[in-house]
């Protein structure tokens, strides 16, 4: 295999946030933001700031920044301009986007997610289902931290309505079987809706090449602003009825679900990430995280336990693990002190943690590897954990 030319140095000086002593392996709760995002996000206040529909400069420059961050979250997302939602987080468009199609329900339908899932996309169909009558169902998962297909296809029937799955999860990075899933979903006539949260960083995103219905997202996980970002496959959103103030526009068709005034600063601090990650390419990301995430697996100490797949095939460099003898909140704190951020606890994976008998112990601790880690960082947090006791 050819070697890809990526040079880390180069790719972290455009990140004044990671010019000190602290190792970030914290990117699954939201990565770091090059220089060029912070700098769009005010110029944006300084030479743009109206809202739209101005006969006025400021605002007619805010239209075109509209127009263009669809057009660029298009791009990213791999499908139509007027397809692209744009929302708060996730987790408020998967709420909001729930309750739309849920009008469409009735008593006794079937929702299925998976054991695999963030509760971001368990919580909003749990809660519908309470209010309008019907059933939610999970796909358990596998001793190596997949959904176990066989469990899903036994739960599909003419009554569900929605598969809800992750394409990565958050907590053990595995990476899911999108197409066989979609596949499922749609020999029953259901929706295939996705959770891209945690593959987004790690992976190009293409929703329509995937053939999902509905896939959420949010850019502060892939190096951008705090922002919710979702498709809906035009065919479907053309029959839900949004929950709108009657003045809005229904054009771009994706617009009819966004609600209120938008964070414009925002979009174009979601242009410029863009921007800044087709400067890098996707074959050289992947190539040196999954380096990272080899080094992580090829010196783990014997006394750390991993959960999740042992190889960095079929997984983004995302791993759960503890350490023998030591509370994962203790493991936290103690490699924070020696400037190694990463995670502890649940991630709001609840169905995960409980599936692998840790929801009563603390859960577990999270490293998570995006492409501005170095193989030295990687090392540090090694030789951390070796020494832990």
């Amino acid at each position: 295999m050819a070697t890809i030319a990526f040079d880390v140095e180069a790719v972290r000086a455009r990140y004044r946030a990671l010019d000190r002593d602290l190792v970030l392996f914290d990117g699954p709760g939201g990565t770091q933001v090059p220089d060029e995002v912070i700098e769009a996000i005010s110029s944006y206040f300084r030479t743009s700031n109206a809202n739209l529909g101005g006969p006025f400069e400021t605002s007619r420059r805010t239209v075109a920044l509209v127009d263009t961050a669809r057009v660029s979250a298009a791009r990213f997302l791999g499908c139509a301009a007027d397809e692209v939602i744009f929302g708060a987080n996730m987790t408020s468009l998967s709420f909001a986007l729930s309750r739309t199609v849920g009008r469409t329900f009735e008593q006794g339908d079937e929702i299925v997610v998976t054991g695999l899932d963030h509760d971001g996309n368990v919580a909003p169909w749990l809660e519908l289902a309470h209010d309008r009558g019907l059933a939610v169902r999970f796909a358990e998962i596998t001793r190596d931290c997949d959904v176990d297909l066989a469990s899903l296809k036994r739960l599909l029937s003419t009554k569900t309505r929605v598969v809800a799955f992750p394409v990565a999860s958050n907590a053990v990075g595995t990476l899911t079987d999108v197409g066989r899933i979609v596949e499922l979903a749609h020999g029953v006539g259901a929706i295939a809706w996705a959770d891209a949260v945690h593959s987004a960083p790690h992976l190009p995103t293409d929703a329509a090449a995937w053939g999902v219905d509905v896939l959420v997202c949010s850019p502060y996980k892939f190096f951008g602003p705090h922002l919710g970002l979702a498709y809906g496959r035009r065919e479907l959103l053309e029959t839900w009825r949004p929950y709108k103030v009657r003045p809005q526009s229904d054009e771009p068709l994706g617009h009819r679900f966004e609600t209120g005034t938008q964070p414009f600063e925002l979009y174009a601090g979601l242009v410029a990430a863009v921007s800044y990650l087709e400067s890098i390419g996707w074959d050289a990301i992947q190539a040196h995280e999954r380096s990272l995430g080899q080094r992580f697996l090829d010196g783990l100490p014997e006394t750390v336990t991993l959960y999740g797949r042992r190889t960095m095939e079929g997984r983004v460099p995302t791993f759960m693990f503890n350490v023998r003898g030591l509370a994962p909140s203790v493991v936290g704190q103690r490699l924070g002190k020696q400037g190694i951020a990463v995670w502890d606890g649940n991630y709001y994976a609840l169905e995960v943690l409980r599936r692998l008998g840790l929801d009563q112990s603390g859960g577990g601790v999270r490293a998570g590897f995006v492409h501005y880690n170095t193989h030295a960082e990687v090392d540090r947090l090694l030789d951390a954990l070796a020494r832990l006791d």
